[in-house]
Formats: structure tokens, sequence, C-alpha cells
């Protein structure tokens, strides 16, 4: 019996293609919240949506950048660092008068020289980023320490910023809040980026294989070093954003984010091997870590059993998306 090659080849794509849709995390964030909206009374409401999708977004903020960062083959374990070293000065320039558009410039270029910093030493001298990243967010935080006199930040956080993050905040006429804007405005600047320019192929490519992608002309070292500023630069942001939210500069308003970030990343289907994966997965798998999170808190469960149950989601995602070899291992 013969087989139509022809007919096989065009269906085959097609499930290649269908394969590579995240259906599961968009199966399982519908799944979540329906039970959510089931067992626990009030979350149907408009201002508790609002609430729970502005947690979401701030993991997503904090795990823009270390998708990218994942794309490459890297990891960046100074995000919460730069995120509590942006918050406090933040907090400490405001306070002293510095116009806002100054205080986010500087703080901006202080995160683009840490990630530049990352990029540059792991690629350059082939550290591993994990011990880079941990070393130079110690620098950054231990920096905005000495400048606060121990975190210890004296000042007024400006009413707008704390709008900003408000489940009541709005946008003129729209009555959406404006950090839902700006993570909306974040999702489709990425996934242009990444699938539909030079440059996230040149991204895709190092992580797939960087010896390959040399040859193919591709600045490895550029796409190390861009991959990290923007880790540190998503992190920066996210920093000054929780200022308002959190109302005063603090040093460790970033721990949470230290695995919750990858957590997203990795829950979304992203590899860890680097070459696989986009931001739109990254944003389904911090929906459901901030829908876990609330579904455990409904169910009256501390932080303890939260951590234990986001770690194996965690390992369940790198069971099923981690065990593919990468791209210069099969060809």
């Amino acid at each position: 019996m013969s087989v139509d090659r022809t007919a096989a080849a065009p269906a085959g794509r097609r499930w290649e293609r269908l394969r590579r849709l995240p259906l599961l995390q968009i199966a399982v964030v519908l799944g979540i919240w329906l039970v959510i909206l089931l067992l626990i009374p009030g979350v149907g409401q408009i201002s508790s949506v609002y609430s729970i999708l502005i947690l979401a977004a701030f993991l997503g903020i904090a795990a823009a950048g270390q998708t990218i960062v994942v794309l490459i083959g890297g990891i960046d374990l100074s995000v919460p660092a730069v995120i509590g070293a942006a918050n406090l000065l933040c907090a400490l320039w405001t306070g002293q008068g510095w116009p806002f558009w100054l205080v986010t410039a500087a703080i901006l270029v202080l995160a683009a020289l840490v990630g530049a910093a990352n990029g540059y030493l792991s690629e350059r001298f082939a550290l591993p980023p994990l011990v880079v990243t941990l070393a130079t967010g110690s620098v950054a935080i231990g920096f905005a320490l000495v400048a606060t006199g121990g975190g210890n930040v004296v000042g007024a956080v400006p009413e707008w910023l704390t709008r900003f993050s408000s489940p009541t905040g709005s946008v003129g006429p729209i009555p959406v809040p404006p950090v839902l804007l700006l993570w909306a405005a974040l999702i489709a600047v990425l996934t242009v980026v990444l699938l539909a320019t030079r440059t996230g192929l040149r991204l895709y490519a190092t992580g797939s294989s960087p010896r390959a992608a040399r040859l193919a002309g591709v600045p490895v070292r550029g796409m190390w070093v861009g991959a990290f500023t923007a880790s540190a630069s998503s992190s920066a942001l996210l920093g000054i954003v929780l200022l308002g939210f959190g109302g005063a500069g603090q040093p460790d308003i970033g721990d949470p984010y230290l695995f919750t970030s990858l957590a997203a990343v990795l829950i979304g289907g992203t590899s860890l091997l680097g070459g696989r994966g986009d931001y739109v997965r990254t944003v389904l798998g911090a929906l459901i870590v901030q829908l876990l999170s609330i579904l455990l808190v409904g169910f009256g469960l501390g932080a303890a059993v939260q951590q234990i149950v986001t770690g194996l989601v965690i390992f369940a995602a790198v069971f099923v998306y981690g065990r593919e070899s990468r791209l210069r291992d099969r060809v």
C-alpha cells in the first residue's frame, strides 16, 4: 500500500504549526479561572479582575527581559536586585525633588550598564550567567543601599504614580489601569521584535547554536549584551512602577520575582536550552502563576504551600518542554 507523500507533508506541517501554539497554556489559564469563579465569591467583579491582572502585569514585566535572556540560552538572577535598587533610587531622587523623567532616565541608564556588563562578561569570558548576574545584582542593590543610607528613604510618592498601578486608575476616558496598557504595549512590541524582525531572528539563531550563528554573520556578543540589557531595563522599569504600588522604597520589593519571573518563562513553554519560545507564552505563564496563587490563597493555603505548588508546576513544565534536544544537536 503506497503513501501519498504530497498529501502527508502539508498535513505534517499543519500539525507542527498547531503543536507550536500555546494551546495547553491557554487551556490551563481558562481552567484555573473557571475554578476560581466557581469557588471564590466576588472574584468576577471588575475591580477584582483588574487587581489580578495588575499583579500578573508586574510579573509579566519582570519576566519580559528574562524571556529574551532565556531565548539566547542564558539566565538572569539579578532581576530582584535590580528591581529593588531601582525602587530605592526612584524613591530617593523623587523625594529630593528631581524631575520624574530625569529619575527614570538615570535609573534606566544605570540598569542598562548592569545588563550590558552581565551580557559582555558572560559571553566574552565564557562565565556562567548565573554567577555573573548574582554578582552584579549584589553590586546594584549594594549601591542603592549605600546611596539611601541602608534603605531608609524619606519622601512622598507622586500621586499619579500611585494611580498608575491602582485598580481604579484610568487613562483619560479609558477606564483601564495605566499599568495594564503599559503591559499591553510591551507585549505588542516584544512580539513584533521577536517574531517579525531581523533582531528576533538573530536572537533565536544565537540561542539555537552560537557557533552556527557566528558563521552566519550574527553578532553573538552583541546579542548577549542586548538581551541582558533588556532584562535589566525591564527589571528597573518594574522597580519604578512598584514604587507607586508599594508607597515607599523597599530594598526587598523585588525578592518575590527571583523565581516567579523564571517560573513564568518556563511554565509558558520557553525552553531553558534556548532558541524556542516567545513572550506571548511568558504572558500566559505569568497569568498561570498569578491565578494559581489566587486559587491557593482562596483555599486558605500559605506562602510555603504556594512555593511547593509553583515548584511542582515548574518541574512539570521543564519535563514537558525541556526534554527536546537543541536544534544544533539535531542537525
